[in-house]
């Protein structure tokens, strides 16, 4: 994945997207933060040597380029504006220079019988929801492995975790509001698995930031001897994910495997599994909807999406909320009309129209709006034909057309899609879009190349054929 060329080709598909900041700029203006961020998670000591300059081996450069190749950014060494991105994002105040594949089962309990103490409260939730949160938190580990955790009340515990604010007495200060949310201690003695949570964040229990839940089960991950993961599908991946709903967590395999290699499995005769992030030539990928963007390809699976660019021989994978971060997880449905220049994505009964990184003001909107029937409550698939000036939107066995001039449904719709569009009758289509006179249906694995002037399937073809597959 590379985040520098997404920044490039998209600052010059939008001549009003991000202003092009020469490197020196963005050093000059962030090099403060950029130093004290990689002192703090990448072990950078300038000791009074400028930003920059070779210190023994261990320059501002050099570990610039750690933290840029960490998060699969273009390795520059040098500041850009992915890389700032990447430093004001929300995030745990562990260091980030280790991986799973370093952790060794010597930084794990040896024990697994463990228990945990809730010293403090935060005044943002109710009691009973912090120690639900803080409870299931622990269950997400103990599912997967022959952990047990038990709680202590007045007893010292092995894992005691507590709400504080900037300097609390750890020589490990939080800095305020929608910086650093927590940190936790590798197991050990005295401080060894203990938690700390910044009580300068708003803390919730629900997907409003920041949720509890989330956070914790990250933090006792370290508690328990995992570093971080630089899989950005991971649940151990530094930043805070705002696209995470914590009622539907499912703990994702990577982390799973990082657990189960330090603490075994699970007793339990059906192993849990999670997800991962998706691989562009795995068979079994379905794709959720498809839809162009000026001139290039957008791919959505899950909470991710590939980007193709005509000036790239190869796809690049980005989680939906890097590109959109107010966009749902699981498009089921998307178009582009590029008259409007606008992009329309669909879930369930609601829609949002995007305009390069933003979203349209007045959105989301309800889909009955456009003329559906309260009968339709998900779009399957759709697709714009801009010489029709029509848009095509598949619900079932039946599409309705819809006119882009007119703002209205076309009279005569629904019809059968096996009437219009022979070949196509007897799949399930997840997902269309229009390239070069030819409309591509995805269903499954598979995606059929249709002629509009023929009406006939031209192809059969591997769904993932596009990403370089």
């Amino acid at each position: 994945m590379n985040c520098i060329r997404f920044m490039l080709l998209l600052c010059a598909a939008i001549s009003y997207a991000f202003p092009a900041v020469r490197e020196s700029k963005l050093e000059e203006k962030y090099g403060q933060l950029a130093e004290k961020y990689l002192k703090r998670f990448y072990d950078l000591k300038t000791e009074g040597v400028p930003v920059g300059r070779k210190n023994n081996g261990n320059s501002f450069s050099e570990k610039l380029k750690q933290m840029q190749e960490f998060f699969s950014l273009n390795v520059t060494g040098k500041m850009n504006q992915a890389t700032m991105e990447i430093m004001e994002k929300p995030r745990c105040g562990v260091y980030d220079i280790n991986h799973y594949s370093t952790s060794p089962k010597s930084s794990a309990w040896q024990k697994m019988d463990l228990t945990y103490r809730i010293l403090n409260f935060t005044p943002d939730m109710a009691q009973a929801d912090v120690e639900r949160s803080i409870k299931r938190a622990f269950q997400v580990w103990s599912d997967v492995t022959p952990l047990k955790f038990t709680r202590f009340y007045n007893e010292t515990s092995d894992i005691e975790m507590y709400f504080a604010a900037r300097d609390h007495g750890d020589n490990n200060p939080f800095d305020g509001p929608h910086g650093l949310l927590a940190h936790a201690y590798q197991p050990g003695i005295g401080m060894g698995g203990d938690a700390h949570f910044d009580e300068d964040e708003t803390w919730t229990n629900s997907q409003r930031t920041y949720n509890l839940f989330l956070v914790a089960t990250h933090e006792f991950g370290h508690s328990l001897g995992l570093s971080h993961s630089n899989d950005p599908g991971a649940l151990m991946y530094p930043t805070y994910s705002r696209r995470t709903d914590p009622n539907q967590f499912h703990l994702p395999q990577d982390d799973i495997n990082a657990i189960q290699y330090l603490y075994g499995l699970s007793s339990n005769p059906v192993l849990p599994t999670g997800p991962t992030i998706p691989s562009k030539c795995d068979s079994n990928t379905i794709f959720d909807a498809v839809t162009t963007l000026r001139g290039e390809i957008i791919f959505f699976v899950n909470s991710w999406l590939w980007r193709k660019f005509p000036q790239v021989p190869e796809a690049e994978l980005y989680a939906i909320d890097t590109v959109w971060p107010s966009l749902p997880v699981g498009i089921q449905a998307a178009y582009e009309n590029p008259i409007k220049d606008e992009v329309f994505v669909f879930k369930g009964s609601i829609y949002w129209a995007l305009n390069g990184v933003d979203v349209v003001h007045g959105y989301p909107k309800s889909i009955y709006m456009l003329g559906f029937p309260r009968t339709v409550e998900a779009i399957d698939a759709a697709v714009h034909i801009e010489d029709l000036e029509k848009t095509y939107f598949f619900v079932a066995d039946k599409y309705w057309s819809y006119d882009e001039k007119s703002q209205t449904m076309d009279s005569g719709f629904p019809r059968l899609i096996e009437e219009d569009f022979p070949g196509i009758s007897s799949r399930k289509i997840h997902a269309t879009f229009y390239f070069k006179g030819f409309l591509y249906f995805f269903s499954g694995n598979w995606q059929l190349e249709y002629s509009i002037r023929s009406m006939r399937v031209m192809r059969i073809l591997r769904s993932n054929s596009w990403l370089g597959c």
